[in-house]
């Protein structure tokens, strides 16, 4: 899409779908909200916009501030989060099957976590807080051992990198199977936080999600244009004046670092940071500047809307966002490749 009109046609409809998934996941729900509500309570936060708001009663603005929003903007951020760490890294390892959790950081958040779990603490009222602190340790841990693990000579071989990333998280899987087996009746809540949830999370999540993802994004994107040559290879961006492993180590670490946060607040999703940049590539082109700005709208909107549905599918039962997103990401993503057979770089 290199056409300027088709590129702001582009980017209108990423915002305004945003926008509009928000606005529609807050109105639908076990307690339906009508419509004129709902904006009225959003306009009412907004500066200026505020005077144009009209009464909104008062269990409408609890249901709308204090449960939905929050759990709809944590879905946007941690969208967002997985969609570009997705992005960046399948340029990293120059390869369309590359996602987040590739080096093993998924199975360290969820061995923390699980321990997390498993102590007293997360029952008590830092609970949400100690599993959220001990998951993010545990990918955090998990970077550093197998970038350690990989490093030969100052230089992170790619090769080297994803398969110690797979032997660790091999490792640590096992262990927490280990662990899940001795939970006794923990064992529900640590398994509906491996398969991926967003329910019951508040305001302090949306905090920790917020700055870890847009701090985290907006480092990734001043390397856009390295990684736009580091798709030519290594050895033809040195010679563009790239520090490729200077590239390689910050690029690897701040989109591990976004990943593990989105895991630590809610647990394990997968497919949105697989699916959603190639969707993006198709549409805007490899060029990282357009891409990862892209990619972090439309995994915002993924995963605000596969969320939704894990609420309203079996309503008031729900589902964890993580089999919604398994679910449609599966056969979204087999179609991809049988459009796409040709190399996708």
């Amino acid at each position: 899409m290199n056409h300027p009109g088709k590129k702001a046609s582009l980017w209108i409809i990423l915002i305004a779908g945003l926008i509009s998934s928000i606005i529609f996941s807050t109105v639908v729900g076990s307690a339906g909200i009508p419509f004129p509500d709902v904006c009225n309570a959003l306009l009412s936060k907004l500066p200026v916009l505020n005077k144009l708001a009209g009464p909104v009663p008062a269990t409408y603005e609890t249901i709308i501030f204090q449960i939905r929003l929050p759990r709809i903007l944590l879905g946007a951020m941690v969208g967002a989060g997985l969609a570009v760490a997705g992005t960046v890294l399948q340029a990293l390892f120059k390869n369309p099957m590359a996602e987040p959790y590739i080096i093993g950081v998924s199975s360290g958040a969820c061995l923390g976590a699980t321990l997390a779990f498993l102590t007293p603490i997360s029952s008590g009222w830092f609970g949400s807080s100690w599993v959220t602190l001990m998951s993010f340790l545990g990918a955090t841990v998990t970077l550093y051992v197998v970038y350690n693990i990989s490093k030969i000579g100052g230089k992170v071989p790619i090769e080297t990198l994803l398969l110690a990333g797979i032997a660790v998280a091999s490792f640590l899987s096992a262990i927490t199977t280990f662990l899940m087996v001795q939970a006794g009746e923990d064992l529900h809540k640590i398994y509906f936080w491996l398969v991926g949830s967003l329910s019951a999370k508040g305001w302090a999540q949306v905090e920790v999600a917020s700055v870890c993802v847009i701090v985290g994004i907006f480092v990734l994107y001043l390397f856009a244009r390295d990684l736009n040559v580091m798709l030519t290879g290594e050895e033809s961006a040195s010679q563009l004046g790239v520090e490729v492993e200077r590239s390689k180590k910050v690029v690897l670490a701040v989109s591990t670092l976004v990943t593990g946060a989105a895991v630590s607040v809610s647990g394990v999703i997968g497919f949105v940071g697989l699916v959603t940049p190639h969707m993006m590539r198709i549409l805007v082109g490899p060029n990282h500047y357009t891409l990862i700005p892209a990619s972090a709208l439309a995994g915002s909107i993924t995963l605000t809307l596969s969320d939704t549905a894990a609420r309203m599918i079996f309503s008031p039962q729900e589902i964890p966002v993580g089999v919604v997103t398994a679910l449609f990401g599966v056969p979204f993503f087999l179609y991809l490749l049988r459009k796409r057979r040709k190399a996708m770089f």
